[in-house]
């Protein structure tokens, strides 16, 4: 979407984003082989030592896994120098740095999260190798390392990384909201862009809120108690942002609009339990529980999803010039909204009474709620596999768009999304 919405043919660097995209390849095989080999890597996804460590995981797989993270956060680095390059260089030279749409504003804050906190990670897991290999003792405490040093070097980066994920979709809700509001753009839209740089910001000094059971004092409990608190400012007011852009103007309820509208809900419910979990105090008693996984998948997990699909319900037909049936697309979100809710919203009773996650087992006490949590989970599950149908059913029959003519009939507002250079009529040219 960046060379479409910088009115460009390519990124700055093509080959070089070729690279990047082999790089990921060999990532994603060298990470099988570490499942296939020594009976995997049984540490879970944050491989935190001891257990990680050559004592409890004597096996190559630990080894292979932080070769295939390496790979990735190449392969990551390389395409965040390429899209911060396509964004200040090949933008047009009358568009100001300010003016660029917030979809740029946000690969650009984005690339920036990446190229500083990728680094750390891959020095957390050099060290690691370097413990199991070459018999050093940076996290072995029988040697006089720190065990919780790997868990802050792992943080700083995996904090940073939560909004890595969902940066790009604020960027799409802000382009589909101001699309279907019929504006140019969001409703105070420097106050968005400064509200993003605060977040990319506070970002990287909340990193010790994941890790408050480990016994941090009470003076760090309360600084990152208050700066995460803080982040809920600038989230605010993007939120209220979109809100106050779709409010005042005409209404165009299409699936686009609808999954945004969606996301708003889900995001807001997630920061809510967010300001909940912020709190050391509470964070301790709730940490590790039904709580915080339903607090993580309503802001980041659900949350990206929606974006990605209206993401998809909004571009995809212009992409690849289809029409998808709209009547199954918003019953596809209805169904989907209420399979994630009945997911999710119970694991907050669920962590409030102390069920920790990652148990098989529960008391009967909890039966009625993680039925209801698992029937939700087939709702939605079996929804996603309709939404991939009604995207193959789309391509399949081959529904062209009518011909719209570019120089005459679209609207003015939409020149925005569409390149200029490069029109339809070419694009179809070249494929014949």
């Amino acid at each position: 979407m960046v060379p479409i919405i910088l009115l460009s043919c390519d990124i700055a660097f093509p080959r070089i984003n070729n690279i990047r995209f082999w790089l990921l390849i060999s990532s994603i095989i060298i990470l099988v082989f570490s499942i296939l080999s020594a009976k995997g890597s049984g540490t879970g996804w944050t491989i935190y030592p001891p257990l990680s460590s050559v004592e409890f995981h004597p096996g190559v797989s630990i080894d292979l896994t932080i070769l295939s993270l390496h790979a990735a956060g190449v392969s990551s680095i390389i395409r965040s120098l390429n899209f911060l390059s396509s964004v200040l260089i090949i933008r047009q030279k009358s568009i100001l740095i300010e003016l660029c749409s917030l979809f740029s504003w946000r690969i650009i804050i984005t690339t920036f999260l990446l190229l500083l906190a990728l680094p750390v990670l891959a020095g957390a897991i050099t060290i690691l190798l370097t413990d199991r290999n070459f018999n050093t003792s940076f996290f072995n405490p029988n040697g006089g390392g720190d065990p919780i040093l790997f868990q802050h070097l792992f943080w700083f980066f995996g904090h940073p990384e939560v909004y890595i994920l969902i940066i790009p979709g604020f960027g799409i809700i802000s382009q589909v909201i101001s699309f279907y509001s019929r504006k140019k753009e969001v409703f105070s839209v420097l106050r968005i862009i400064y509200a993003i740089l605060s977040i990319g910001f506070l970002g990287f000094i909340v990193w010790a809120h994941h890790i408050f059971t480990v016994g941090l004092d009470v003076d760090t409990r309360a600084y990152f108690t208050s700066a995460t608190i803080v982040i809920a400012i600038p989230t605010g007011i993007k939120v209220f942002r979109w809100i106050a852009t779709f409010s005042n103007s005409i209404k165009f309820y299409d699936s686009p609009i609808i999954w945004s509208l969606g996301f708003l809900f889900l995001f807001t419910v997630g920061g809510l339990t967010g300001i909940v979990l912020s709190n050391s105090s509470l964070d301790i008693i709730l940490h590790d529980t039904y709580y915080v996984v339903a607090h993580f998948h309503y802001v980041l997990s659900i949350g990206a999803v929606f974006a990605i699909i209206a993401a998809s319900v909004f571009w995809f037909p212009i992409i690849f010039n289809i029409v998808i049936n709209e009547k199954l697309l918003k019953s596809q979100f209805l169904c989907i909204f209420l399979g994630v809710n009945l997911t999710f919203f119970p694991q907050h009773f669920l962590g409030l009474n102390g069920i920790p996650r990652r148990y098989s087992e529960y008391p009967d006490g909890f039966f009625n709620f993680n039925i209801i949590r698992s029937f939700g989970s087939i709702i939605s599950s079996i929804r996603r596999m309709i939404f991939l149908f009604l995207l193959w059913e789309a391509l399949r029959t081959n529904r062209f768009l009518l011909y719209i003519d570019y120089q005459n009939s679209i609207p003015e507002f939409l020149n925005l999304y569409l390149p200029k250079d490069h029109t339809f009529d070419n694009q179809i040219m070249l494929l014949k």
